[in-house]
């Protein structure tokens, strides 16, 4: 997009943008820009009307909070004006703050209040009498939209205040409508299963979902909403401080999220940032930042605001985790068991102090339901420090008609046929011989979880593959010195410490193996089951269907796949290998512990643990007499639920399973 460099015309567009980016966001629900991009506009703007002050306009977005209000909702008129925050970015921003809250209060060092900026749609409800009357959007901070029958939907809200001594006649409470991510995870699965496209992202959901005009849609998103705020208080009891004022409101009946603190001074304030920049993805629910108020309510009201915000309060924005960036090409690799695995080639973009070039696109049909297409602008997310992913073009950016992206139909490493199994998203390389096949299950069974080779990492894997020397995993333990010291970068200490540890390797036994296998549908969980009740790999090779199902946690398709991976004579002839070379195939099997803490207790373990492997865990409840299951079902005891639990998760809720996370795990033990 051509930009001026005349600051009246620059302001002029960018005023433009912000408007458009402002009403797609806020009363369409659709945003065309991502986050980072909306707040580097409104920082150009800001800095021109500060450096030109006979531009700054009473209309400029600057000075507003919001949007319009859509024709499909009554107004709601606030009690007082519902403000914005400013922002800061940076501990600088946050140290002049600090300044001008200190010289206004004349204090040496003053107390705050922090707490956690939810990612979601803040409303306003309306309490006559102690019930609710009214609940409203934002709006622009003066006129909203009326939602009261959309949020007596959300349970969190109550419909009538609790009867406390002193409870207020008439109560404005400002808070956040949100949904949880395990919400939105089952929200999601319901609507795939309904042939329905997914949601975008969690704030999404939760801003369509509070504005549906039928207010069983709003139900279904099950929403939940956090009180931080009032606009007027009308009774006897008037609390002084931010902080009295969120106790006030959890004795009313209202949900307040637990993590806020009261800190005194900047070193307080960048403490609580520290410690939130580094658990945010602990939380069942997105945070965008954090929010720093003055404590003392009366010192907030002398401030006042200017503008859209409030003197008194700022909010820190964490580094970015979403970027936009031309998708200049769609490539495809192949894994271990021979999915076609897309991926998107990106021009260079910065994110949360990394520069992505490349993310995850899943599958065909996710591609085409997102409807993205190569020489897009697209939305790139990094969440929780992982691999990067595509959230979604942006439309309003395409140039011209660009084709529908579809998978080769032959495997761009070998060239074989392609095939896609029945009820299957992934395409799979029908050569079982394929080179791309050979380095990634090499490469896997070296791993960190599998066999753990030190010093065996991507690049020596697939060299050992490409020049021969390694055609299955067996091959590993029969290299020597001699062979190894032919490849690049191969000296003789590197030479020696590989073979210790591809010696050591033969210890680590059945359950390490077999996950090290990579038979289809075998995690390290599945993995452990199967040691533990079989013993040994021989007793596994000849197991027959009906055997391998009486595993608790073993399903017809992970049966089948065991099955199908020992009836293959190649597969067979590469176990007996492994065992000449001395691997060691067998485990001890654990009869339950009398009397361990768990014992006659079923589990099953879903996402990532904070501190535990699945192994690890699965390990600790084994020894405390306890058993290991790979699905939920009305036997299930406990879920032991961690980061980015899926379907598990979300069939334990169905069945009233008790779900634990790590902390509450380790009490049990």
């Amino acid at each position: 997009m051509n930009t001026s460099t005349n600051p009246e015309q620059r302001v002029i567009e960018l005023r433009t943008e912000i408007d458009d980016a402002n009403h797609n966001y806020h009363v369409l629900d659709n945003p065309k820009i991502a986050d980072t991009e909306y707040d580097r506009l409104l920082r150009e703007l800001i800095d021109l009307e500060e450096a030109y002050p006979h531009l700054q306009s009473t209309n400029s977005p600057t000075q507003r909070v919001g949007s319009v209000v859509t024709d499909g909702f009554p107004a709601y008129t606030h009690v007082k004006p519902m403000l914005s925050l400013g922002n800061a970015f940076n501990a600088d921003e946050l140290r002049a703050f600090d300044e001008r809250i200190r010289s206004a209060s004349g204090r040496r060092i003053e107390d705050y209040v922090c707490e956690l900026k939810i990612d979601g749609l803040a409303i306003s409800l309306h309490y006559e009498d102690g019930a609710l009357v009214q609940g409203g959007t934002r709006g622009d901070g003066i006129i909203g939209e009326t939602i009261t029958s959309n949020v007596r939907t959300i349970r969190t809200i109550p419909l009538e205040l609790r009867s406390i001594p002193g409870a207020p006649t008439r109560i404005d409470v400002r808070g956040e409508a949100y949904i949880k991510k395990s919400d939105f995870d089952r929200v999601n699965a319901l609507r795939e299963a309904a042939n329905q496209p997914p949601l975008a992202n969690p704030r999404n959901a939760a801003s369509g979902g509070i504005r549906q005009m039928d207010p069983k849609l709003t139900a279904a998103r099950s929403l939940s909403f956090f009180s931080y705020a009032v606009g007027e208080i009308v009774g006897e009891t008037q609390p002084t401080t931010q902080f009295e004022l969120l106790a006030y409101l959890r004795q009313l009946g209202f949900s307040t999220n637990p993590h806020v603190a009261q800190v005194s001074g900047i070193n307080g304030i960048l403490g609580f940032i520290e410690k939130w920049e580094r658990e945010r993805d602990d939380l069942d629910y997105e945070i965008d930042g954090l929010v720093i108020k003055a404590n003392d309510l009366a010192l907030q009201s002398q401030m006042g605001s200017i503008g859209k915000d409030p003197r008194w309060a700022i909010a820190y924005k964490f580094p970015a985790r979403e970027a936009q960036t031309l998708l200049l090409d769609i490539g495809v690799n192949v894994g271990r068991t021979g999915t076609l695995n897309p991926y998107a080639i990106l021009a260079p973009v910065h994110i949360g102090g990394v520069t992505i070039s490349m993310a995850t696109l899943h599958n065909e049909a996710d591609i085409q339901r997102k409807d993205v297409r190569i020489g897009d602008t697209v939305i790139i997310k990094r969440a929780g420090d992982v691999i990067p992913a595509v959230v979604g073009p942006v439309l309003s950016m395409r140039q011209g008609n660009p084709p529908i992206f579809f998978l080769p139909t032959t495997c761009p490493v070998c060239h074989a046929a392609v095939d896609r199994p029945a009820e299957e998203a992934m395409y799979r390389c029908t050569n079982a011989a394929c080179p791309a096949q050979q380095r990634e299950r090499v490469r896997h069974f070296v791993s960190k979880g599998a066999m753990d080779i030190e010093g065996m990492g991507e690049v020596l894997a697939f060299a050992l593959v490409d020049t021969g020397l390694v055609h299955d995993i067996s091959d590993i333990y029969h290299l020597d010195a001699n062979v190894l010291a032919g490849l690049d970068r191969m000296g003789d200490k590197t030479i020696a410490n590989l073979l210790n540890a591809i010696r050591e390797s033969k210890t680590r036994g059945l359950a390490r193996l077999l996950f090290g296998l990579g038979i289809r549908m075998v995690g390290a969980q599945n993995a452990m089951i199967l040691a533990n009740n079989f013993g040994n790999i021989r007793n596994l090779m000849i197991a027959d269907k009906a055997t391998l199902l009486r595993s608790e946690g073993i399903g017809e398709q992970i049966a089948q796949s065991i099955v199908l991976f020992f009836d293959q004579q190649a597969n067979r002839d590469m176990i007996l290998r492994l065992q000449a070379a001395g691997v060691d195939t067998t485990a001890t099997q654990r009869a339950p512990i009398s009397g361990g803490s768990l014992t006659g207790k079923t589990f099953v373990l879903t996402g990532t643990l904070p501190s535990l492997k699945r192994d690890e865990a699965a390990a600790l409840i084994i020894a405390a007499g306890g058993k290991v299951s790979g699905s939920v079902s009305k036997k299930t005891d406990y879920v032991v639920a961690g980061e980015e639990a899926g379907s598990k998760l979300t069939k334990a809720e169905q069945l009233g399973v008790t779900i634990l996370d790590e902390t509450e795990f380790r009490r049990l033990l």
